[in-house]
């Protein structure tokens, strides 16, 4: 999985509500490789690039708190923080969801890692541009 193709999806993505259409393009790409086409192969490839989207997000929230620790009190960079700290709650409880009403099959495993992923570049590219007023 290529994090730099991660890396340009979102320095390429308009600011907006929701995960950027090239999300998952690294991940499919991944898929093409031998053996990334099974279930396995398939999870493993969304979770790569999910880790990619993290480590993304998480540079973009220590950005964004600095910048607000530096405007402020402090007062807003924790409450950056604590508004993450519900954000991946209400992620791993929606993706549990989608991962239950799969039980059944082995699809629930790429069903909830594809949740995972959209959502997580869905909150680092909004986490990219907090603040921004375009």
């Amino acid at each position: 999985m290529d994090a730099a193709q991660v890396r340009a999806c979102l320095e390429a993505a308009p600011r907006g509500e929701g995960a950027p259409g090239c999300a998952g393009d690294a991940a499919r790409a991944c898929q093409a490789l031998p053996g990334g086409q099974t279930t396995l192969g398939i999870t493993e490839c969304l979770m790569a690039e999910t880790r990619a989207w993290e480590a993304l997000m998480a540079e973009a929230l220590e950005r964004q708190a600095g910048a607000l620790g530096r405007e402020g009190d402090g007062a807003l960079a924790g409450q950056l923080h604590e508004t993450q700290r519900h954000w991946a709650a209400y992620k791993d409880a929606e993706c549990g969801l989608r991962y239950a009403i799969w039980i059944a099959g082995s699809i629930r495993m790429i069903i909830a890692g594809d949740c995972h992923l959209q959502k997580t570049a869905a909150r680092a590219l909004e986490l990219h541009h907090l603040g921004s007023m375009e």
